[in-house]
């Protein structure tokens, strides 16, 4: 019979301390990382950015300490790092507008355009069945008008463009995506 001292057995056979490894949620998970709107030729791509997102306040006017960036008359700011979930507000991710990276927010809202001759009032029933309404309708254009998701949820409205897309003859959807002003070549 051999004989090890204790000591000499927790040492072979303890395993090493491993670090705790914390995964960090993804808030934002709902959200695509990548969204590309528009024809092949003016195609736009906006990109999820992580370490950033925005508050979309109810009242403009926010004084929000801490922000980036204050968009829509500070009705939203764009603040860095992680959210807290017990922020006030409705929140979302940011994206950048490829290639420059600007810092663009989505609002909800989506631009659907008919073709010419084809009026928002009579597609109505077919944006309700694919879980939009809505939201303004634009007097100057009847073939155009600005959607919301039903739910009023923003990923919903981002997520709800392929549907829009399959309806006939749409000639293009866009989500709405502020970002600060710039000054344009010319300006």
């Amino acid at each position: 019979m051999f004989y090890f001292p204790a000591e000499y057995f927790l040492q072979v056979y303890s395993l090493p301390v491993i670090a705790e490894v914390r995964f960090q949620k993804d808030y934002f998970s709902e959200y695509p990382e990548q969204i590309r709107v528009g024809s092949d030729r003016t195609a736009v791509s906006y990109t999820r950015k992580p370490g950033y997102y925005a508050i979309h306040y109810n009242q403009p006017k926010t004084v929000a300490s801490g922000a980036v960036l204050q968009l829509n008359d500070g009705a939203i700011a764009v603040f860095p790092g992680e959210p807290n979930r017990s922020e006030q507000g409705t929140l979302s991710p940011i994206y950048t507008l490829q290639p420059n990276g600007s810092l663009a927010v989505p609002t909800g809202l989506v631009f659907i355009r008919f073709a010419e001759g084809v009026d928002v009032e009579s597609q109505r029933e077919v944006i309700n069945r694919v879980g939009y309404e809505v939201a303004q309708s634009l007097d100057y254009a009847p073939h155009a008008a600005w959607l919301r998701a039903q739910s009023g949820n923003i990923a919903d409205a981002i997520a709800g463009i392929p549907q829009l897309e399959a309806i006939p003859k749409v000639e293009n959807i866009e989500p709405q995506m502020l970002m600060e002003k710039g000054l344009r070549l010319g300006d």
